[in-house]
């Protein structure tokens, strides 16, 4: 994993820093993996703007992603490792011994060649996936399921990972990249090692139109706007525009928004650093 840097030739490439992009090994896509994905525009089902400032962006085809890794006891051998332009991690493509194709996560360290496996035969190494209850103590993981085959769902982008701390009963204790630690059964399945790209967190486009080929669209500021459109516009010339709010005028910059009530509250075991 490796960032290129530019010359400067122009004011778009002076701090530009963009991927190398050194780690992939195949440039097209696995045929039989592969779905359209229909652009919205923030538009719902009546044509509405219901969600701002997205719009155009390059064509992308969804890459079906095994979070579940429910083919236990089969081994898999690691054919390409290749970019996803959904998400911000590498994916890499299985070939199991029985034929069939899926596409992972990648870890960071997988190699072409190398095999994996998950279920209760596999061991703790890179890229195999494994019950919380047989994970080693101190492991780093990643794609980990909240529910018993619900499939992964924390710690699936780039770079990121949560640490095996220790078990509880029933309950395996994560601490998360937020600094968060929290119970999830022992029974839920966890992908040793940490994503892969962690570099994509010093990417700097450069230019705005880099962020229009993502689909991202000029945001406008609030303390840009008139009272009518934001809970910071207005006031005579530049008004810094009060205290920090969303156009809903909920406050921003600490204002907790998380549901007391929420039934997960009971798993948290220490809450994130603020």
């Amino acid at each position: 994993m490796a960032l290129r840097k530019f010359k400067p030739t122009t004011p778009g490439q002076r701090f530009k820093l963009l991927n190398a992009f050194d780690e992939l090994t195949a440039s097209t896509p696995e045929k039989s993996l592969l779905v359209g994905k229909k652009k919205t525009g923030g538009r719902n089902n009546r044509g509405k703007m219901t969600m701002r400032y997205l719009g155009g962006g390059h064509k992308k085809r969804l890459r079906l992603i095994d979070f579940k890794r429910d083919k236990d006891g089969v081994p898999g051998t690691v054919k390409t490792i290749e970019y996803d332009p959904n998400r911000s991690a590498r994916i890499a493509l299985i070939v199991y011994t029985d034929g069939e194709k899926r596409y992972i996560i990648a870890p960071n360290g997988l190699q072409v060649g190398q095999t994996i496996m998950s279920g209760e035969k596999a061991t703790p190494d890179v890229g195999n996936t494994m019950f919380l209850s047989k994970v080693p103590l101190g492991t780093v993981v990643h794609n980990v399921e909240l529910q018993p085959g619900q499939g992964g769902k924390m710690a699936r982008s780039a770079g990121t990972y949560a640490q095996l701390m220790s078990r509880d009963g029933k309950y395996a204790i994560l601490k998360l990249p937020s600094g968060e630690s929290r119970m999830v059964l022992v029974t839920c399945k966890a992908t040793i090692g940490s994503t892969s790209n962690p570099d994509h967190m010093h990417v700097v486009s450069g230019k705005a139109g880099r962020s229009r080929w993502l689909g991202r669209r000029p945001r406008t500021r609030g303390v840009v706007m008139n009272p009518v459109d934001h809970p910071m516009g207005g006031g005579e010339g530049r008004a810094s525009g009060g205290h920090p709010r969303s156009r809903k005028g909920l406050p921003a910059k600490g204002y907790k928004t998380r549901n007391r009530k929420k039934a997960s509250n009971r798993l948290i075991v220490e809450r994130r650093k603020k």
